[in-house]
């Protein structure tokens, strides 16, 4: 049973889109209009104020839902909900999808400040590059959920998607930690192979005129390999929102809403990400732990995992390996 078939709500999904591309516009055009170095206070308020824009939206959809479920008594015999807990129920998933998402977001910041590093991109030329990668995985993410949507009616791949996730928590667990090194990468080897690149970043352009020939600058060379990235960690992030919900639209405006803060995320803890050394852990175990409640732990409940509980145990395994990461620090080598 889908609560929000597309064919009914198309208006709220196009709707949605709209809306994210509007602030996205606004956020480009009138506030990020000049390149600037983004300081600790402004990250700062950027984080709060996209957290906030995403609880906000949050109670509102918990109002909408209440209102839109008690026109449908129908819907709700089935659910076996009354109104108002079929409206929380649906505010919780979007909630717990979001903090899924936002802390699968964190370990990729660690990519973000390694490539930067590796193009030598200026701090202020940092925030333009985020904004087209934002945008573009915007897209990529609304084709991955489509076809997540339609994949996931049948119950074998919930299986094989549920297993796929365990062994990815398994991986990021166990595996040792290993320097990234984007100059190994294949992909980034082709680009450079193929494409005209000029060295100079310090227009903070994507591309340059030199001579009589236009060459990319490193600036979009990196924007390239983010989108890459967010390709390959939207395998395992798009799958973790739907074990925590079948619900499209609830996948979609969770994932999209955890994407619009990456930025500000990253201008936040990019100085202190590689504190975090035991995020990794809890990483792995949200991962082995979305991906046994969508191969085993729905079924065992009836079909749905209790969502109350599914929002503890993520909390409490992402907050635990930050607070463990804190509290006892990383011994820097002597070497």
């Amino acid at each position: 049973m889908v609560l929000f078939p597309f064919r009914d709500y198309f208006w709220f999904y196009a709707g949605f889109i709209l809306f994210v591309f509007a602030v996205l516009a606004v956020d480009l055009g009138l506030f990020h209009r000049k390149a600037h170095v983004i300081k600790m206070r402004e990250a700062v308020g950027l984080s709060v104020f996209w957290i906030t824009l995403a609880l906000l939206f949050n109670f509102g959809f918990y109002l909408y839902c209440k209102h839109e479920f008690s026109q449908n008594p129908q819907l709700m015999a089935l659910s076996g909900f009354d109104p108002d807990q079929q409206a929380r129920y649906s505010a919780l998933e979007f909630l717990t999808g979001f903090i899924v998402e936002k802390s699968l977001a964190v370990d990729n910041l660690f990519i973000f400040v390694v490539l930067f590093r590796f193009f030598g991109i200026p701090a202020q030329s940092q925030h333009k590059i985020l904004f087209w990668g934002i945008l573009g995985a915007v897209f990529f993410r609304i084709i991955f959920i489509a076809l997540g949507a339609v994949l996931l009616q049948i119950h074998w791949i919930n299986l094989l998607l549920g297993g796929f996730l365990v062994l990815t928590g398994l991986k990021i667990f166990f595996s040792p930690d290993h320097a990234i090194n984007p100059e190994t990468n294949p992909f980034l080897r082709f680009l450079q192979r193929v494409l005209p690149v000029t060295h100079k970043t310090d227009e903070g352009k994507f591309f340059l005129k030199v001579g009589s020939a236009w060459k990319v600058t490193p600036l979009m060379i990196c924007l390239i390999f983010i989108e890459f990235c967010d390709i390959v960690f939207a395998i395992d992030s798009v799958p973790a929102i739907f074990a925590i919900t079948k619900e499209p639209l609830i996948v979609l405006t969770s994932n999209v809403f955890a994407i619009l803060g990456l930025r500000a995320l990253y201008f936040l803890l990019a100085g202190v990400v590689d504190k975090f050394h035991f995020l990794k852990f809890g990483l792995g175990l949200v991962l082995m732990f979305v991906g046994l409640k969508m191969a085993w732990l729905n079924d065992l409940f009836g079909g749905k995992f209790p969502i109350a509980w599914s929002l503890v145990i993520i909390t409490g395994l992402v907050g635990g390996s930050i607070a463990l990461s804190l509290m006892l620090p990383q011994k820097k080598s002597t070497n």
